[in-house]
């Protein structure tokens, strides 16, 4: 079956018969106060994509990336999502037993064995459970949970995979706000592919950009199982933009970082179980998620449930006014 993803606000508004723009959207874990997209300069929506027109430099850059690795920009990192399991036979990969579905959705269309993986594996310090993967698709930091593995621990889990022609797929998608735990310094070595995307820290979800790092081999065959034009141009102009803007960058993450502390203080006064979360997120361990969900649901607040194992995932609220109704709604839910 298909996953089933946050940010569902039209099926929301006829189920419960409130306005779209009465809606508390927190079910995406989208920055809700995004980069300024600014004007789009005419020719960029007149003329054909260009590969040559400096994105890939400018991702380089501001990837951090050596210089024998190669990058790729892509229809967000979901484009390589589906794609890359089409870049191997089929094998044995290892999906985070908890995590972003669409990974275990597209390896499996493609005729690949499963193998859940769980945080008690990759908490040891015994590595064996590698030896029955081909491939390994880890989240960091994870989406719902919020865990982070060391960079050391990831590189240490890429060379034993590597040994035998295996694989280690990073999705970094909620990583921008700490930079310094990325894999992207790494990119180049065998096996090794990182995922980013914008649609997370930068807010622009719907512009649907990312990239994808890796050795050139594997970018190579990459991109010609994608084909020309797969990202357009307005969105390469968009993108080449928004990776430039350091200084909002910066701006950015310290807003994050203090707009996180504050949605996990207001859910630990509702008394509710923290399990983890990023600066874009936090995640609730609840016995009765669908029940809450649905409490915050009719008051007009969206949230994202996930009724196995118990966990309701709360994004960012965009102003005052908005934290002031999350906690408002929250405490007529615990009445």
């Amino acid at each position: 079956m298909q996953p089933i993803h946050g940010g569902r606000l039209n099926e929301a508004v006829k189920r419960w018969n409130i306005p779209h723009r009465q809606w508390l959207d927190l079910s995406t874990g989208i920055n809700p106060n995004g980069w300024p997209v600014p004007n789009i300069p005419a020719q960029v929506w007149q003329r054909l994509p260009e590969a040559d027109d400096g994105l890939k430099a400018i991702i380089r850059e501001w990837s951090g990336i050596p210089q024998q690795a190669d990058c790729e920009p892509v229809a967000g990192s979901q484009a390589a999502i589906m794609v890359l399991p089409r870049l191997r036979t089929p094998c044995r990969v290892g999906i985070p037993s908890v995590g972003y579905r669409e990974h275990e959705y597209s390896w499996r269309q493609a005729g690949h064995q499963i193998v859940a993986i769980t945080s008690a594996q990759t908490s040891s310090n015994d590595d064996s459970w590698l030896n029955e993967l081909d491939v390994l698709v880890w989240i960091n930091p994870n989406n719902p949970t919020g865990e982070l593995i060391a960079p050391a621990t990831l590189l240490r889990w890429q060379q034993r995979l590597q040994q035998r022609g295996g694989w280690l797929i990073v999705d970094e998608a909620f990583m921008d706000a700490t930079p310094e735990l990325s894999l992207c310094a790494y990119a180049g070595l065998p096996g090794l592919i990182i995922l980013r995307s914008l649609g997370k820290f930068y807010g622009l979800a719907g512009v649907r950009a990312g990239a994808v790092l890796s050795e050139p081999s594997i970018i190579e065959s990459l991109r010609q199982l994608l084909g020309p034009w797969s990202l357009s141009g307005p969105t390469r102009y968009v993108m080449a933009q928004a990776l430039q803007d350091s200084a909002w960058h910066k701006q950015a993450r310290l807003r994050l970082q203090k707009d996180t502390q504050r949605l996990a203080h207001i859910l630990q006064t509702a008394r509710l179980k923290s399990l983890g979360g990023t600066v874009l997120f936090q995640t609730v361990q609840t016995d009765t998620p669908l029940e809450l969900a649905e409490q915050l649901a009719a008051q007009g607040i969206l949230v994202r449930i996930f009724e196995q194992p118990g966990m309701l995932r709360f994004g960012l609220a965009a102003n005052e006014q908005q934290w002031q109704r999350l906690v408002v709604a929250l405490a007529r839910s615990a009445q």
